[in-house]
């Protein structure tokens, strides 16, 4: 099962449900400190953490309901029952065909469950339906059941209901009885339909993912009492947090805590302690490019009434040792995350949750950190983790990015929202940051600002413009910029983050062919990010073709000109194969038989031949005019 969708309500600062959808591999939450990132984090994980014993982990009223409306809950809800997270997750096929192939074809069809957790502890299943009559024909059919009963039986409306039917004939009892120890009797109890409460228990139930989190607390301590830890003597010096992860450590090495304090030969536990420790290093390194001279050690303390365990950090290259406190907060971090992941490692529904991962890693270790995060986590898990930190964001990837800012309102509480919708300048501010490189290497930023798919588009408007200038005709306005933004489908990032700026943005672009970019752009509109007469398409000018491009703005045999020109790799096509009332990009792709060539290189060479550009038609000049005179409108 894959996490596809999360609401979280009347929790800590979400006053409001907020709704959250998941990515398939990693969810990365943003925002300032204090907005609410760690709480969305603390509720996913008291859904159903790994570790059930743990208490931190599960719903408290008087902890975790806001404060202001503690009272008049408790008063009107005695039971404790609200839905504080629903979860909806997406049943993988291998299950769905397991479910089928034990109550039958068309009984469950769902391919998406939705489960709440209350404030009491007790997971709802909010829409799991079945075909009951479904059921009953395929459990019938494995019995001979006579021709004048089946039909009666077959109609019946629950399992109870289908146990009496068979229960009260004689002949029909062992069927009966088959039916209540194989179903009736491992459903749910007290569910209202028996054969729901099957399906959930035996199937959804044990398919549930459980949360595994981990944030700064969760460090190595430089030493440990064994003392302390075999009788968990949890105080300020050694908190639970810090015992859990020595807990990891030693199950980790296969150590015996208690044969450790007793032995006097401590050189086999150091050698189990190390060689689990080299293996972690090892791992550890391929993702640590900071210092690769760097490595764990163990040594055994006797003081009175207790043995220490003191872990220090070898610099080969210095040949000195330090204890692990005197090391970087980020190497102790990112051990101490290895480690203690080792103790779900092996186990496949898990959902990984990271709180502000890798704070104290430096700029490069960070992205250490998301390669490890994208590369080695992300294809076995699903991840999701808070930060504020723009190095912990790939700009390629700001569609998996999620806002999370505080309201300030005491009515609303917390918001979470894609990146595209938040308007608060400082929370998009690691995600600008974080685009800063792609815009360093691509773009002047400008009070105005046209965005445009690519490189080429920039080049062939530029010149344009310059020729439209010198006739005397419509041209781009000397004070806007030009940005190519490197793809259709970041154009709906770059105008929600360049707007966070207070920068005026229009945009002259291909027509949309994929649905989903579709939909962000009018998402954009209607939320009123951008003006509906800022986004502008060259299928406006290029009638009747639509799709269309930028190319389709000359005449067929002007553009089929500039690609015989530079393209000798492929055979000279002829204008008389390009049909005036499609896509020329799409009819050349087809005749070269390629999905896509280079479309720079066109208008490279038209920028390296100003002859061609004097000598374009009036039709491809009026319609560049036209487009231009919208534009300068637009950024007005």
């Amino acid at each position: 099962m894959r996490l596809k969708h999360v609401t979280v309500s009347k929790y800590k600062s979400f006053l409001t449900a907020q709704d959250v959808e998941i990515e398939e591999g990693v969810t990365r939450l943003v925002g300032k400190n204090e907005s609410g990132k760690t709480a969305f984090l603390e509720a996913l994980a008291k859904f159903n953490y790994f570790d059930p014993k743990d208490e931190r982990f599960s719903f408290d009223k008087t902890r975790d309901y806001p404060r202001n409306e503690l009272k008049p809950y408790e008063q009107k809800n005695p039971e404790n029952d609200h839905k504080v997270i629903i979860c909806v997750f997406e049943l993988e096929n291998d299950l769905l065909e397991s479910i089928k192939n034990d109550v039958g074809d068309n009984v469950f069809t769902q391919k998406t469950i939705t489960i709440s957790r209350q404030y009491n502890g007790t997971l709802v299943y909010l829409d799991l339906k079945v075909n009951q009559l479904a059921f009953n024909k395929h459990f019938l059919s494995k019995y001979t059941v006579p021709t004048e009963k089946q039909s009666t039986l077959e109609k019946s409306a629950t399992l109870n209901d289908l146990y009496e039917s068979l229960s009260v004939d004689a002949d029909l009892k062992s069927i009966a009885n088959t039916l209540k120890e194989t179903y009736i009797d491992k459903a749910f109890p007290k569910w209202s339909n028996s054969l729901e409460g099957y399906i959930a228990k035996v199937f959804i139930s044990p398919n549930i993912p459980e949360f595994w989190y981990f944030d700064e607390y969760f460090m190595l301590p430089p030493q440990i009492s064994l003392n302390k830890f075999q009788n968990k003597k949890i105080d300020v010096n050694f908190t639970q947090e810090q015992y859990d992860i020595s807990s990891a450590l030693f199950s980790l090495a296969g150590v015996d805590v208690s044969k450790l304090i007793t032995d006097n030969n401590h050189e086999a536990f150091i050698s189990e302690l190390e060689a689990t420790s080299n293996s972690i290093t090892d791992q550890f390194l391929e993702y640590w490019s900071t210092n690769s001279n760097l490595e764990i050690q163990f040594e055994i303390q006797t003081v009175p009434n207790d043995k220490l365990l003191n872990i220090r950090i070898r610099n080969t290259k210095h040949r000195v040792t330090l204890p692990l406190k005197n090391r970087s907060k980020g190497f102790v971090w990112f051990f101490s995350f290895l480690v203690w992941f080792s103790r779900i490692e092996s186990h496949e529904n898990v959902i990984i949750l990271l709180d502000e991962p890798g704070l104290n890693l430096h700029a490069d270790a960070q992205n250490d950190l998301l390669r490890y995060i994208d590369e080695k986590l992300a294809p076995h898990y699903q991840v999701i983790y808070t930060t504020h930190s723009p190095f912990m964001i790939d700009s390629t990837k700001l569609h998996e990015v999620r806002t999370v800012y505080d309201s300030n309102d005491a009515k609303i509480g917390s918001l979470i929202s894609d990146a595209l919708e938040e308007k608060d300048s400082a929370t998009l501010f690691p995600l600008q940051a974080a685009l800063g490189y792609d815009i360093a290497q691509n773009l002047y930023i400008s009070p105005k600002n046209l965005l445009v798919e690519g490189v080429a588009d920039l080049v062939y408007l530029t010149l344009i413009s310059d020729r439209l200038r010198v006739l005397g005709k419509n041209y781009l306005d000397d004070d806007i910029t030009i940005v190519p933004v490197g793809g259709l489908d970041k154009v709906a990032t770059f105008i929600s983050l360049l707007r966070g700026n207070k920068l005026k943005v229009s945009c002259l672009l291909d027509t949309f062919t994929d649905q989903k970019g579709k939909a962000r752009m009018k998402d954009l509109i209607q939320e009123k990010i951008i003006k509906d007469n800022k986004v502008i398409f060259f299928d406006e000018f290029t009638s009747p073709i639509n799709p269309s491009e930028i190319e389709d703005m000359f005449l067929p045999e002007e553009y089929i000109a500039l690609f015989n020109a530079e393209f000798s790799e492929f055979a000279d096509i002829n204008v008389g194969e390009i049909s005036p009332n499609y896509s020329v990009i799409q009819q050349i792709n087809k005749i070269i038989g390629v999905k896509r060539f280079n479309h720079y290189r066109p208008a490279n060479y038209l920028s390296k031949n100003p002859q061609i550009i004097e000598s374009l038609s009036d039709i491809t000049l009026n319609k560049f005019s036209e487009a231009f005179e919208r534009i300068n409108k637009a950024l007005k």
